[in-house]
């Protein structure tokens, strides 16, 4: 795990060799391959397609694992697997063009890098604050879940999480297309995630000394997503700011509201999260006699 992250800092691999852009060629394959037109074939469809790809996943890491090089072969294919430099310098970017007083290339940069919301009418202040929850809940998703799943299962669980999150990052949206058939890769996203979600939470806390405890108890679940508002209710509380989705959820109602100066401070808690999430890892699980 030391090394996949030493490695991250060297950034991503090209996209020919990167896995992750592989298991994006296939979901993109499935999904022209769809034909139910039922709501109930496109789910047992949907979750077909979902399952066939977990698999080849999975079994792709399994084979991996037997690769010779021991620790240092499964660091250098787990780093694909994360992506905490490509994370924050995505978050950098954005608080840079806020601080240029660039209001439409924040609003370009948010959208193509962090989220898939329509940012064309976001304020300043919401830009800032969209960047913080990406970067908290991206945080859970992209780099404390692929490494608990590692320490958990291997390479061949990371995989099959990594796989399952880019499933539903491309599947699981609540649109007529994809409503039913997205269901299964939804689902399986929500479920791998309960646990990762839960620990950044839990690691941000710490970070902040416990500054975010009351906000987090209160608003953890206000998100649609039983895991996003963990990790972004944490986040809002540690750094005293309203997160506010226009229509959809406010946590930390009580909070200031974002400003691009807020950035390099989620940034700073964010690293600080990393690291004890990493030793938390580290740590022996079990006891021997």
């Amino acid at each position: 795990m030391g090394l996949a992250l030493a490695l991250d800092l060297l950034g991503e691999p090209p996209a020919p060799l990167h896995p992750v852009v592989w298991m994006g060629h296939f979901l993109q394959a499935a999904r022209r391959r769809w034909q139910a037109q039922t709501p109930s074939g496109q789910r047992r469809e949907g979750a077909a397609w979902w399952a066939l790809g977990a698999a080849g996943a999975a079994g792709a890491g399994a084979l991996a694992q037997q690769l010779p090089g021991g620790w240092v072969t499964q660091g250098a294919l787990l780093k694909p697997l994360l992506a905490r430099r490509a994370l924050f310098a995505a978050v950098r970017e954005v608080q840079a063009a806020l601080a240029a007083d660039n209001l439409p290339e924040a609003r370009r940069l948010l959208a193509w890098h962090l989220v898939s919301r329509d940012t064309s009418g976001l304020t300043a202040a919401e830009v800032a604050g969209a960047a913080i929850e990406s970067l908290a809940e991206n945080l859970s998703d992209s780099v404390v879940a692929p490494l608990l799943c590692f320490r958990v299962g291997g390479l061949p669980l990371a995989a099959a999480y990594r796989y399952a999150n880019t499933g539903d990052a491309m599947w699981g949206y609540r649109t007529p297309q994809l409503v039913d058939a997205g269901k299964a890769a939804a689902r399986a996203d929500d479920a791998l995630n309960l646990a990762p979600a839960r620990l950044t939470a839990l690691c941000a806390l710490l970070a902040s000394g416990g500054r975010g405890v009351g906000v987090w108890a209160q608003d953890r679940r206000v998100t649609s997503s039983p895991n996003a508002g963990h990790p972004m209710g944490a986040f809002a509380g540690a750094l005293g700011v309203r997160l506010d989705k226009r229509g959809v959820y406010v946590l930390n109602a009580g909070g200031r509201v974002p400003q691009a100066s807020d950035l390099p401070l989620a940034l700073r808690l964010a690293g600080r999260t990393c690291v004890l999430a990493v030793l938390a890892l580290l740590l022996p699980w079990t006891r021997h006699a």
